[in-house]
């Protein structure tokens, strides 16, 4: 019985498997930096709006509401 080292066919198809997994390995690596690029987008768009929200709330604004929602109802 031949060593996969000495043997060419078995050394062609170690070969081919491992080209193979590089694919796979390039594919999922993309697809993690597609993944990790929008997810710092998310971050990114959050931080803004919540700098957003803070300063709302430093300048005495009620985030979402009117100031109309403040004033009591008629039968008061």
């Amino acid at each position: 019985m031949e060593e996969a080292g000495t043997n060419p066919a078995a050394l062609e198809k170690r070969m081919i498997d491992l080209e193979v997994k590089l694919a796979y390995a390039d594919d999922l690596l993309d697809q993690l930096n597609r993944t990790v690029f929008r997810q710092q987008q998310q971050i990114e768009s959050l931080a803004r709006e919540l700098l957003a929200l803070r300063q709302q709330l430093a300048a005495g604004a009620t985030p979402g509401l009117d100031a109309a929602a403040d004033e009591r109802p008629p039968h008061y």
